[in-house]
């Protein structure tokens, strides 16, 4: 018996998932746990291991096509079991292409509503699709489908009656007097050449949700600059030995993890979060980390970071980079963040202005870590001019529940921990 493929459910909130990668085609010999074929949603991206070790039999819902959870995928015949012939899946639902006009459904006065079989519409098309059609007056069979299996849509009858309205009116109309020609309009801007792409799933939700975001919070932000050269040094001094004993790099977010986490002990208004009327103080700190991917961006979440030392922040912060651009993420990984750091200067930036992941009330921006000419002052008061290495940082902050003075006094303990780093590396 051939082993169904189904879409997973990535999560008790998830009920869909869009299929944006299949990795094997029909034919292909695939083995148990080998990455079958890519999915998105709207709290990850992952790749979905096969069920079964076999020949992928055949694939029954396209690339861009989204289903509902445990919806079967495609099929997989077991080793020596006699495969049927492989079969494509059926074409996505697609932006409608430049085609001639359909031609326009003969329309009689005072004629009875076009008489469909019960069994062609129950085949072809929804009860929303069949209601629209009887309003209108149209035979679906005039109607192409662009659906799963030849089915008709929804998008499918609209268009068809954006299609055909202006002649169908005409023929009602003609017995009528010609009303008065309305003013012309003026021509609608021609199109900017250029070549026109569906956004992806991560896309569209990473635009709703900035959208969202602000509309919903009162966003102010504040810059402070940190001589961290201190920190260069111990991390210059020490990463190669780090490595060596923990096999993992030595980077710089942790040092900016830690100074936050200090600062949200002292200010638990940041770590905190609007719902209606109430404020709610969370008692973990959950940082989200923003990691840039080349299709998108999400934000995993270390979560209890209160609780780690230095070690197991720089663990936990490599080992949430490297499942999220490698699509091992779940959804766990990226819900329950009360705070947000996220890191323009890796791409050279010297400071960002960030929008706040709701539903948190603070995120901070990391800079660019260059070096600069500062006055110094040393032990004896006396001023000086040297080269250090700076960092800007950016606090976006929520004005409904931060107030600016907490902000300005929440980013001075984060400069001061930066400045005055002493704890161990590991």
């Amino acid at each position: 018996m051939p082993t169904d493929v189904i879409m997973p459910q990535m999560g008790e909130s998830i009920v869909e998932g869009t299929i944006t990668k299949w990795l094997k085609k029909p034919g292909d010999k695939v083995q148990r746990d080998e990455p079958l074929f890519e999915i998105s949603t709207d709290k990850v991206d992952a790749e979905i291991p096969s069920p079964a070790s076999g020949v992928l039999q055949d694939i029954k819902v396209a690339e861009g096509a989204t289903v509902g959870v445990n919806t079967v995928v495609g099929s997989i015949a077991a080793d020596g079991e006699a495969a049927a012939t492989p079969k494509a899946p059926a074409p996505a639902p697609a932006a409608p292409a430049k085609k001639e006009a359909a031609p326009a459904p003969v329309v009689q006065e005072a004629a009875p509503a076009a008489h469909v079989s019960d069994e062609d519409e129950h085949a072809r098309s929804s009860p929303l699709v069949r209601k629209i059609a009887r309003e209108h007056n149209v035979n679906l069979a005039q109607v192409s489908g662009s659906g799963l299996g030849g089915r008709i849509t929804k998008q499918d009858i609209l268009d068809f009656l954006d299609k055909s309205q202006s002649p169908a009116a005409t023929v009602i109309a003609a017995a009528k007097p010609a009303p008065a020609a309305p003013a012309s309009k003026p021509a609608a801007p021609a199109a900017i050449p250029g070549d026109l792409v569906p956004m992806t799933q991560m896309r569209k939700i990473i635009a709703q949700r900035m959208v969202e975001s602000r509309r919903t919070s009162a966003h102010v932000h504040c810059m402070f600059q940190a001589d961290i050269t201190s920190i260069v040094k111990l991390r210059n001094k020490t990463k190669n030995s780090f490595e060596q004993r923990h096999g993992a790099r030595l980077t710089f977010m942790p040092f900016f993890v830690r100074a936050a986490i200090i600062a949200l002990q002292q200010f638990p208004i940041v770590n905190a979060s609007l719902e209606g009327e109430s404020i709610r103080y969370h008692r973990n700190i959950n940082v989200g980390i923003a990691v840039a991917l080349d299709w998108g961006l999400i934000v995993p979440v270390l979560k209890n970071a209160g609780e780690l030392n230095f070690l197991g922040l720089q663990r936990g912060i490599a080992d949430l980079g490297e499942r999220a651009r490698s699509k091992k993420l779940k959804p766990e990984d990226v819900e329950g963040s009360t705070f947000t750091i996220t890191n323009p200067g890796q791409f050279g930036a010297v400071f960002g202005l960030p929008i706040i992941n709701q539903p948190n009330s603070a995120i901070m921006g990391v800079g660019g870590i260059t070096k600069a000419p500062l006055v110094v002052t040393d032990e004896d008061g006396n001023d000086s001019i040297a080269v250090r290495s700076v960092v800007n940082l950016t606090l976006g902050y929520d004005h409904r529940l931060i107030d600016g003075a907490i902000a300005d006094q929440f980013m001075v303990v984060v400069k001061k921990s930066l400045e005055d780093w002493s704890e161990e590396v590991g």
